[in-house]
């Protein structure tokens, strides 16, 4: 038997934040996140006191189950036991309410998470940024040349583009001009680089270079240009005659402004990236987040920022945690189970559900088209599962050699449970692994008796 020590366990009391993040804080200004600010947190307090003990293989927490509780540890115990599930998985199922571990399997170990790291990105950025942060697109003019540039939103549209083409057309017609030059402005994020654990092939149908504009979400070697190039046909369509190719540069401080566009809120632009597992939002989001907490826009600058949040904020453990990027494509990624619950528990939490909520409302849910966790990526679809369709919301995380889900769900006593199932290194056919997940969070809801 083996004893998580108070080092190890859930929700450490917080740390004083850092000067760099409390600035970013202030910067935010957004007056949930104020409002933490101010407050200690009770949550990692409360926490940092319990103490759980797991087994190598599969164990239940020994301060005492209700029936409910003892029957989904015992169920868990028979199905995790399946085969299919490999010799190097991990697992853990709290009570939110208590912060009971009702069961847990190897719920220590650092397994690849894939796209459960979004979740990890997702929190950081919410509480940097606050919810209802939104992302500017500008046009400015000078000399002769109209400045696209972006501002890091990803949800950034051909419809948004023409409505600044518009705007853009009607100053240029205003001041006389019979054509103008167009030049791309993205230098608010550093050189696009590859992450630690990210492999070539990414940037063929993964991920984009992480650019600060992109429109309709395309994914291509260069999407500042291509955005660029997007402007400049609705400048054309405009009457405006455009001179020479897209170009990229930066802008001066004597460019007039000409057009601005908003983003949805940052709540919106997170409820897409869960929705999807989008790899290209997470990875702006990261980059966004890193420079409102004052910090460069980098990958590792990034990490650090996600890090800083969970630890001191938060009180989570980052005992075993190593992320290299927002969006979990890296492969050399590693975070417990239990702290991906611990990230999740936090939805649970009256303080943070207007901060968070977005993340909670993000999760796809089983059998949602549209997400995920959809018919159409056969999930929530065999006899094991097909009970709870409906019942689980859940990140899903999908990498060569590493299949994740970890979600929370109403049980049969009537209390939400959070999960968090990770596999790696796993023989079996990845659409396999991911039936047999479904089927361990369908036996926490209840359903499958």
């Amino acid at each position: 038997m083996s004893s998580a020590n108070s080092s190890n366990g859930r929700h450490r009391k917080a740390k004083p934040m850092s000067l760099a993040v409390r600035r970013a804080f202030i910067i935010a200004a957004v007056p949930v996140t104020g409002a933490l600010l101010s407050a200690p947190s009770a949550l990692a307090a409360d926490k940092s006191t319990k103490t759980t003990t797991t087994t190598v293989a599969q164990s239940v927490a020994d301060d005492g189950l209700d029936p409910a509780e003892q029957k989904i540890a015992d169920n868990l115990n028979t199905r995790a036991q399946n085969p299919i599930l490999g010799d190097t998985f991990s697992g853990i199922v709290l009570d939110s309410a208590s912060d009971k571990v009702i069961w847990g399997h190897d719920a220590d170990t650092a397994l690849m998470p894939a796209s459960n790291a979004k979740l990890a990105t997702a929190t950081a950025a919410l509480t940097v940024l606050g919810p209802e942060h939104r992302f500017t697109t500008k046009v400015v003019y000078g000399d002769g040349t109209l400045t696209l540039i972006g501002g890091g939103d990803r949800l950034l549209t051909t419809a948004d583009v023409t409505e600044l083409a518009k705007s853009a057309a009607a100053g240029v017609k205003s001041g006389g001009l019979g054509s103008v030059k167009i030049r791309v402005d993205d230098s608010l994020f550093a050189e696009p680089s590859m992450a630690n654990g990210w492999n070539d092939s990414y940037y063929d149908d993964q991920v984009s270079p992480v650019r600060s504009l992109v429109v309709d979400g395309k994914l291509s070697a260069d999407t500042s240009i291509d955005a660029g190039k997007v402007f400049a046909k609705q400048l054309a369509d405009q009457g405006v005659t455009v001179d020479g190719e897209v170009t990229r540069g930066t802008t001066s401080a004597t460019d007039v402004p000409v057009g601005q566009h908003l983003s949805p809120t940052l709540a919106e632009t997170v409820k897409k990236m869960l929705k999807t597992s989008d790899n290209d939002i997470a990875e702006t989001m990261l980059r966004m987040t890193a420079i409102a907490a004052g910090k460069p826009a980098t990958f590792e600058d990034g990490t650090a920022v996600v890090r800083d949040i969970l630890s001191r904020h938060y009180g989570v453990s980052m005992e075993n945690f190593e992320i290299y990027d927002g969006s979990g494509l890296s492969r050399a990624d590693r975070i417990p189970a239990r702290t991906v619950a611990d990230i999740l528990d936090l939805l649970t939490d009256t303080r943070y559900s207007g901060l968070l909520r977005s993340i909670d409302e993000g999760l796809p849910v089983a059998g949602e088209a549209g997400s995920t966790l959809g018919p159409e990526w056969g999930r929530f679809d065999t006899p094991d599962s097909k009970c709870a369709v409906g019942q689980v919301k859940a990140k899903t995380g999908t990498l060569t050699g590493a299949i994740a889900l970890s979600g929370l769900t109403k049980a049969a006593d009537g209390q939400w449970k959070v999960f968090s199932f990770i596999e790696n290194q796993s023989s079996a056919d990845p659409a396999a692994t991911k039936d047999a997940l479904d089927g361990l969070a369908a036996t926490v809801n209840g359903c499958w008796a």
